[in-house]
């Protein structure tokens, strides 16, 4: 797959190249650690938290929040690191980030010896917010390193890297099944942050500094744009969606199938597998076909919507909830969140870029951050208001709840690409007609 070469030094040339350079190698294999190594650590929770909860007085709500209070710091960070990137150092930042999850991760392991009720809960809080803040950390930096050293094929390399945060997806939730049947709740958490802090010393050798001045640019000015205030929406509400399950469809699948914990985690393997390998595809569209983005991030919401009114499936279609048909729907889910995803990244830089932001790695970290914000916003509002919901209405109402968002920025987004469409050809008209008066002005003094 031809890749094109990354900036060097600030000043330095872009040259093409087609295969990968070793600096663009230690780069790939340091961002797939990170995507792979959080979100083993994400989604182990969800095959058995909820019940551990249960067990020492949490209700659901209050299980949601913690799953929620996660993306709500997550955001907050995020935030605070993109705007100083440049000022802390990308690598630092990602090292760091990645070294404080790991111990974090430990420490969540630890918290069945902790008291039941408030006690228990204030440490979950705490725990979960010192670990989203470290990913917020690394994940941002990752985002920025990539970007700069890949400044062609964002869409292809993010995409590509997918696999790893689906892999991540896929193993963790069995894994931690597994773990928990077999050895109790503790293990799960110790051994996969242990395995996040070998990562460590790996990154700090191989890991490439890059250098940058602080940008003249901030977030309000990013947001701002109506293009990209959109985009935003639409990544609020895919993050959403995903947070949604986090808290309910464990529960849902043991109460309804009566399923085993180890068993409730190969639930969660065909949406997550089939994202990890529909993302690269649609990535290295984005890049190769730039067009297609509009189509994809419309289209994967609106499936999207779909695939949540027949989770359940809503009552009003009178469809007999079964297990094959909740698993081939979130396989479906699963390619359609590729589909709106991958394109939003490349598509808020390229609009960033337009709008007169510098190209550097100043900008990439505001877009990195901003990135990660939006998707803290609806993985906060997601398990949460999904908690909340699967309490008042059930599973099948509230999923049905969660598709209605999806539809609504799939539709908006839809909406603001026909007025952009209008508004160029309008503009296109103008230049025409404004040409062929000038032109008849002349006319008279060559004659």
């Amino acid at each position: 797959m031809p890749l094109d070469k990354g900036d060097g030094p600030p000043g330095g040339t872009r040259e093409t190249s087609r295969q990968l350079s070793r600096e663009q190698l230690f780069v790939l294999i340091s961002a797939a650690s990170i995507n792979l190594g959080s979100m083993m650590c994400y989604s182990i929770l969800g095959p058995f938290f909820p019940k551990e909860a249960e067990k020492k007085g949490a209700s659901n709500t209050v299980t949601g929040m913690i799953f929620g209070c996660y993306a709500l710091f997550d955001l907050l960070a995020s935030l605070v690191f993109g705007k100083y990137l440049v000022h802390i150092g990308a690598k630092f930042m990602f090292v760091a980030g990645m070294f404080v999850s790991g111990g974090v991760t430990v420490l969540f392991g630890v918290l069945d010896q902790v008291p039941e009720g408030p006690v228990f809960t204030t440490m979950c809080f705490l725990v979960r917010i010192a670990d989203a803040v470290s990913f917020a950390a690394a994940i941002t930096a990752s985002f920025s390193i990539l970007a700069k050293a890949f400044p062609n094929s964002v869409a292809t390399v993010l995409g590509s890297l997918e696999i790893f945060s689906g892999l991540g997806l896929v193993l963790g939730p069995p894994l931690g099944g597994f773990l928990y049947q077999s050895f109790g709740y503790e293990v799960p958490f110790i051994f996969l942050g242990c395995i996040v802090l070998l990562m460590v010393p790996l990154n700090m050798y191989i890991l490439p500094n890059y250098d940058s001045d602080p940008g003249e640019h901030s977030f309000w000015k990013l947001i701002t744009l109506p293009k990209i205030a959109l985009i935003a929406f639409v990544i609020n509400s895919l993050s959403s969606c995903f947070g949604f399950l986090d808290p309910t469809l464990s529960l849902f699948v043991l109460e309804k199938f009566n399923l085993p914990a180890g068993y409730v985690g190969l639930v969660f393997l065909g949406l997550a597998l089939s994202y990890a390998i529909s993302s690269p595809l649609f990535g290295l569209l984005s890049d190769k076909i730039p067009h297609l983005r509009k189509w994809f991030l419309v289209l994967g919401n609106i499936i999207t919507a779909g695939c949540y009114m027949l989770l359940g499936p809503i009552p009003v279609l009178h469809i007999q909830s079964q297990l094959w048909l909740l698993v081939l729907i979130l396989v479906l889910n699963g390619v359609s969140a590729g589909m709106s995803i991958i394109p939003t990244f490349p598509e808020i830089l390229s609009c960033a870029y337009e709008n007169g932001f510098e190209e550097g790695l100043s900008t990439l970290g505001l877009v990195s951050g901003l990135f990660s914000a939006m998707w803290s916003v609806g993985a906060f509002i997601g398990p949460t208001l999904g908690g909340f919901l699967y309490e008042k209405i059930g599973f099948e109402w509230a999923a049905a709840v969660q598709g209605l968002w999806a539809l609504t920025s799939g539709l908006a987004m839809g909406l603001f690409y026909l007025w952009e469409h209008a508004q160029r050809r309008r503009s296109k008209l103008q230049n025409i007609l404004g040409t062929e008066e000038e032109q008849t002005a002349l006319l008279p003094d060559e004659i």
